[in-house]
This record gives structure tokens, C-alpha cells and sequence, in this order.
């Protein structure tokens, strides 16, 4: 039997969390830092590199512009960065998560809605989307530009509520690799903000963060929010 408190809404990250990527997300950013003449090999290039690697899950954009100083470098390096990742996932290198389409279609047939929510443009989300044939995967995908702001704020997660009609934050479960997904989750008042171990962040940092939950993959969420 249901109550105020169940869980409701399944907010899901893609690269990291749902999505394999082989490391595309620091490929990709290595020819953007390479389009706005950033040094290719030495310490400019390692602070930068640790930065993205540190702020994954953000808005790329955001990410740009925090590190190369300008609306314009941003946007040229944003660009770069959108074009080589798209490459990687027209050569193959970008996968579902073993398990994730599964484990999506067994919240969803609970029940529980699913949105997709990324740091990517509408664009990549949707080339990323169609390459793994996942257009109907998910009730709702959202990428920042859809939301106002992306991670770490609650945006995304709020904005998913609003548009599959949940009447209560505490019913939302966020699932992320990265400390912005659980610090995003945790403004949102998400009642469960889980961690995964299938991406960028470990289980200390996302702990740190304030998971409620780390998870080895999101095989394993629907055992946790179909428990009760």
C-alpha cells in the first residue's frame, strides 16, 4: 500500500550513472581546451583537467565559462567539446550501463516515473539518446537548458516534479556519480539522493557529499526504492 512517502519519481543522471562512456567526457573536454589555446601539455592543463573532473555533472557551459573566463572562449570551447563527444558517440564508444534500460523499464512498470537529466545541450542529450535507441526510455529527459540552471542546483530535479505532476519532493530518489548530482538532489529535498560507483566520483566523495545511498550501478535502485 502506497503512502505520502513513497517514492514516486526516479531522477536519473545519463553519463556516469545510466550511459558508459569510456572516458569520452575528458576526451571531449581535451579538444575543447585545445580550441581556446589552452597549453596541451603541463600545469595549466592538469588544474584545468582536475577542475572538470572535480565539477562532472554540471552544465558544461557553466564549466567553461568558470574556466576559461569569457562568454566568448566558453562558447568556442563548448562547441569544440559538443562536436568531439558527439564523434565518440557516433564511433560506438558511448553505452547504455549494463542492466540500465532493465532496471529503468522495472520503475517504470512499478509505477514509478523516470526522468533523464544531463549537463549536456538539448543536442548531444538527444544524438545520445538516439544512438542508444532509448527515445522512449524514460518518462521525461531534460537537459539544462530545459530546467533554467543545471547541477548543483535543484533545477532539473524541480522541474522534473513540476512536469510528471509528483505533489511532494520527498517522493523523488536521485541518482547520480558525482558529488553536483547528490548536492542537486539534497537542494531539491529529494527524500532518497543515491551515489553510483559507475562514474566519475568514489563512494568517499560521494558520501562526503551526502548520499543517503551509494549504489555499485543503477541495477541496483530498484531493489532499493520497490523495497518497502
Amino acid at each position: 500500500m502506497q503512502d505520502d512517502t513513497d517514492i514516486a519519481l526516479a531522477v536519473l543522471d545519463m553519463a556516469g550513472t545510466t550511459v558508459a562512456d569510456d572516458g569520452a567526457v575528458i576526451a571531449a573536454f581535451d579538444d575543447a581546451a585545445t580550441a581556446v589555446g589552452l597549453p596541451e601539455t603541463g600545469p595549466e592543463r592538469d588544474k584545468a583537467r582536475r577542475y572538470v573532473l572535480d565539477t562532472m555533472g554540471q552544465s558544461k557551459i557553466v564549466v567553461f565559462r568558470a574556466l576559461f573566463g569569457s562568454d566568448h572562449r566558453a562558447a568556442v570551447a563548448n562547441a569544440a567539446f559538443e562536436s568531439a563527444y558527439e564523434r565518440y558517440i557516433e564511433a560506438g564508444s558511448v553505452t547504455a550501463i549494463p542492466g540500465a534500460a532493465e532496471a529503468i523499464a522495472k520503475l517504470r512498470a512499478a509505477g514509478i516515473k523516470v526522468a533523464l537529466t544531463t549537463g549536456f545541450s538539448r543536442t548531444t542529450q538527444r544524438k545520445l539518446l538516439d544512438a542508444l535507441g532509448w527515445s522512449e526510455v524514460a518518462d521525461l529527459v531534460l537537459a539544462p537548458a530545459d530546467a533554467g540552471r543545471g547541477r548543483p542546483y535543484p533545477d532539473l530535479v524541480l522541474t522534473a516534479l513540476l512536469r510528471l505532476e509528483v505533489d511532494d519532493v520527498r517522493r523523488i530518489a536521485v541518482l547520480g556519480d558525482t558529488a553536483s548530482d547528490i548536492l542537486s538532489g539534497l537542494r531539491a529535498g529529494a527524500g532518497i539522493v543515491a551515489g553510483t560507483l559507475t562514474g566519475a566520483h568514489d563512494a568517499e566523495t560521494l558520501r562526503a557529499a551526502g548520499a543517503t545511498h551509494v549504489l555499485g550501478s543503477v541495477t541496483e535502485l530498484p531493489a532499493l526504492l520497490l523495497s518497502a
